[in-house]
């Protein structure tokens, strides 16, 4: 376990997830009902038994941090730890970090004391599921001083990703990052010897690396800010790059539309991304909550987590989050709904009735369709959410968001009874 040291970046500010990243990191977005976006990549870690990690992370890191610190306690005996480094001053550094390898570069102080024989980076907005002892176990076998993990994907997708050109030995030999959709890459087409039978015929880096200690040093040693822009282009033209081709589910989450498919996603019958996998489990924070109670209620093809109580609805292909309360007669349909912090006690919900201001949860009589709902919203009686053909987007209020023709609800928000977006 000692020889690896495995570091999530906790990505910049977030932009493409707010208004979901107004608040907190984007790590810290919660995801599946009652995970948060970095319990994937630390479960990954976990199950592969590489249990010395480190999180990277520079805005609104407090809710992380009490996060981590909450789940992640591992046994004094096995020296297993889950950390955030945020960024920080230093004599040798008093700036942000610039991008993903300069935030690496940045704290060479904190992981050279662990004396790692290999570093692994991996991206903190990412779903997927990875056997990563037998990446590592790849990359030893190849001799390479970095490998890649990649994903076979089709030309169209080609414009979002970097892609990587590699040999019938695994060998990256060139590295390409969102060419254009008009640009002729039929060079970098993969070898059948790789991809088989896959339609797919372009390898994409999934931001996903395996280091050798001394190279990732040597790698460092200048004044360039991004892996995928600038370090691995570089290091294939001066040392061994090896391709680790990924057959799973693999799923970038780090925009709203991503991130609101890949919710619903698991609610299929099969879902690609099994939560239920009891060999390969998503650790999250333990909350002792009681399990959900439904009172006279529809519920078709939706999860629901722990401790809500939800009275005669009707929902369809949701995620109803924790301690989400939902009142009688509202429909939901196509909603993420990440739940609550809390239960509002009865002299709150006394305190709420006499300033007319709705209780946390959903109302009566609300209908919901194709939204994102944030925690802690209270959703007032009869709102009509996603069923009237309006299209403004009224942001600036702070009360709801239009992005990518899903309406997003933000934390802490109050739609008083009646509202209609």
């Amino acid at each position: 376990m000692s020889e690896v040291l495995s570091i999530v970046l906790g990505g910049g500010k977030g932009s493409r997830l707010y208004p979901l990243t107004k608040d907190r990191s984007k790590p810290a977005v919660p995801f599946g009902g009652k995970f948060r976006i970095v319990d994937i990549p630390i479960s990954n870690c976990v199950n592969a038994n590489l249990r010395q990690i480190y999180i990277l992370t520079q805005f609104n890191s407090a809710s992380l941090h009490l996060h981590i610190a909450k789940t992640y306690t591992f046994d004094s005996f096995s020296k297993g730890f889950a950390e955030i480094l945020a960024a920080e001053q230093t004599p040798e550094h008093t700036d942000w970090y610039e991008g993903t390898a300069d935030a690496v570069r940045k704290n060479f102080q904190h992981f050279r004391p662990q004396h790692p024989e290999y570093y692994l980076i991996l991206s903190g907005d990412q779903l997927y599921r990875m056997d990563l002892q037998d990446f590592l176990k790849k990359h030893k076998e190849s001799g390479a001083a970095i490998s890649i993990a990649c994903t076979a994907v089709s030309r169209e997708d080609t414009s979002q990703l970097g892609i990587l050109k590699a040999n019938s030995n695994n060998a990256v030999t060139e590295f390409l990052e969102k060419p254009s959709p008009t640009k002729d890459i039929s060079s970098f087409k993969a070898p059948k010897e790789l991809i088989g039978d896959k339609k797919e015929a372009y390898l994409a880096s999934m931001g996903i690396y395996i280091f050798n200690a001394q190279a990732m040093e040597d790698c460092l040693n200048n004044t360039m800010t991004d892996f995928g822009k600038e370090i691995i282009p570089h290091a294939i033209g001066n040392l061994k790059v090896n391709a680790y081709l990924f057959n799973g589910y693999w799923e970038d989450i780090g925009t709203i539309k991503n991130f609101y498919e890949a919710n619903l996603e698991l609610t299929a019958l099969k879902p690609r991304f099994d939560i239920y996998d009891e060999r390969h489990p998503i650790y999250t924070h333990r909350r002792n909550l009681p399990p959900s109670k439904m009172n006279f209620s529809t519920v078709n093809q939706s999860i629901a987590a722990e401790g809500c109580i939800i009275t005669n609805a009707s929902i369809t292909n949701s995620i109803i989050g924790i301690r989400t309360i939902i009142e009688n007669g509202a429909s939901i349909n196509g909603v993420v709904c990440m739940g609550s912090d809390y239960y509002e006690s009865e002299i709150a919900k006394k305190s709420n009735a006499e300033r007319h201001i709705p209780n946390i949860g959903i109302g009566k009589g609300a209908i919901v369709k194709g939204a994102i709902i944030d925690k802690n919203a209270a959703i007032g009686e009869n709102c009509r959410i996603g069923i009237d053909n309006i299209t403004r987007n009224d942001g600036g209020y702070g009360n709801y968001y239009i992005i990518d023709g899903i309406i997003v609800i933000p934390k802490n928000a109050v739609l008083y009874p009646g509202t209609v977006i």
